[in-house]
Parts: structure tokens; C-alpha cells; sequence
């Protein structure tokens, strides 16, 4: 069994015409319990803050209404809601049919929001960092750290599981590579520094070749990085 972890992104497709979502909605209904405290937070804070969400003006307007509006509101699934830089690249929507099946059988997307998204889950729009804070319930990589780190171990058992997140979303988990085979590939210049916006686009490449192998070990060893220098963790 192959599982690739891969990050939201601030960028979304909004609206969705799929059923309205709760929080026992999608794969992961053992997680409706923090979810349920996010939202609550998210309305005691009247949507967010223009610090928490990192948003201002119009963008912080729509922002504070999607967030309100994420228990019961429109959604999409994961792979369509999401449609920032890593997304974009990864491209969902011209995968092979054999890619698409490893996709929707093995792709989960860490969030603030619902915690884990599969593939196929129903997502609300929202905005919301696991770097922010929420009161009463404090950081969010924090909060969910716990019931994150229960979940993804164990779904993960005996499985070869490609972590393709960034910092903030890998602190919310605390992996058992005891219990599964973990990859974490890293992406950087070639000087050592931070890949930035370039490592997002090609982990998004990087996804979509090893959905499309389904050979982990062949496609690091083959894949073309461009400019970036590619190791394994």
C-alpha cells in the first residue's frame, strides 16, 4: 500500500455543489470530535482574526464568511478545493486512470479544518493556517498534534508512505516509521537554502510521478528536480 501526505493550500476553488459539510464527513470520522471544536472556535472568533488568517480587506471578508459557514456549507472534494501552487502542479485532473486510483485509494491532505482529508473527501471552503491560533484552544498544529498523530498511524500501518509536507504540517504529527515505511523527501537550492515557491511546484511534480509509477524508490531515483537538489530524509 502506497500513501502520499500532502499540504492544503491557501489557495481554493470556492463554492461546491457537493452535500454540506460536518464534521463526521469523509474518511477520517474519528476526527469529528476536533473538528467540531475548530468550528466552534472559528464562530467564537467571529470567523478569525486578520492575524490569524494572515488576510486583509476583501480577502479577509471572504475569508472570515467561509470559515463561519464551514459546518453545514457547499463543498467540494479535495483533489477540486484545493488549487494552490503544489496542487496546480500535481494537475488531478489529467492523472492516468491507474494514478487516479492510487490517488483516490492513498492521498491524504493534512489541514486545520478537518485535520485529514482523503482524496475524495468532501472539503468546505475555509482559510485557516495550523500555524494560527484560535481561542480557547490555542495553536492549532498543537491542538490537532494529538488526535493527527493517532489517526495517521494508525491508517498508515504496514504501508510505504511518502511525507511530502511542509515543516508547520509535519510538526503537527509525531511519525511511528516502526509501524510503516516513511519517505520524506526534501527540496532545496543548490547552495542548501530553502526551495521556497520553485519546491512547491516541483513537490506538486514530484506527487504526480510517483502516483503515476506507483514505484517510490525508482521515481526519486529518476526524477528531475530542475534547479533544486533532491534528497531523502
Amino acid at each position: 500500500m502506497l500513501w502520499v501526505l500532502l499540504p492544503p493550500s491557501e489557495g481554493k476553488t470556492s463554492g461546491g455543489d457537493g452535500p454540506g459539510w460536518h464534521p463526521d464527513s469523509g474518511a477520517f470520522t474519528e476526527l469529528a470530535g476536533p473538528r467540531v471544536r475548530v468550528a466552534n472556535a472559528l464562530r467564537r472568533s467571529k470567523g478569525g482574526t486578520k492575524k490569524a488568517l494572515g488576510a486583509d480587506g476583501d480577502l479577509l471578508r471572504r475569508a472570515k464568511a467561509a470559515n463561519l459557514a464551514v459546518v453545514g456549507g457547499p463543498t467540494l472534494p479535495a483533489w477540486l478545493r484545493f488549487s494552490g501552487v503544489v496542487w496546480e502542479a500535481l494537475s488531478p485532473s489529467d492523472l492516468t486512470t491507474r494514478a487516479r486510483r492510487r490517488a483516490e485509494a492513498g492521498v491524504i491532505v493534512v489541514s486545520a479544518v478537518a485535520g485529514l482529508s482523503a482524496w475524495s473527501d468532501p472539503v468546505p471552503d475555509f482559510r485557516l493556517k495550523l500555524s494560527a491560533a484560535l481561542p480557547p484552544i490555542g495553536r492549532l498544529g498543537a491542538f490537532w498534534k494529538e488526535p493527527i498523530t493517532r489517526a495517521l498511524n494508525d491508517r498508515l500501518e504496514g504501508a510505504t508512505v511518502v511525507d511530502l509536507l511542509p515543516n508547520e504540517h509535519r510538526a503537527a504529527w509525531i511519525p511511528d516509521p516502526g509501524r510503516y515505511d516513511l519517505v520524506r523527501p526534501l527540496l532545496a537550492t543548490r547552495d542548501g537554502k530553502p526551495a521556497g515557491h520553485a519546491g512547491k511546484a516541483t513537490k506538486g511534480r514530484l506527487a504526480r510521478a510517483i502516483l503515476e509509477s506507483g514505484d517510490v524508490e525508482r521515481t526519486l531515483a529518476t526524477f528531475d528536480p530542475g534547479e533544486l537538489a533532491l534528497t531523502v530524509e
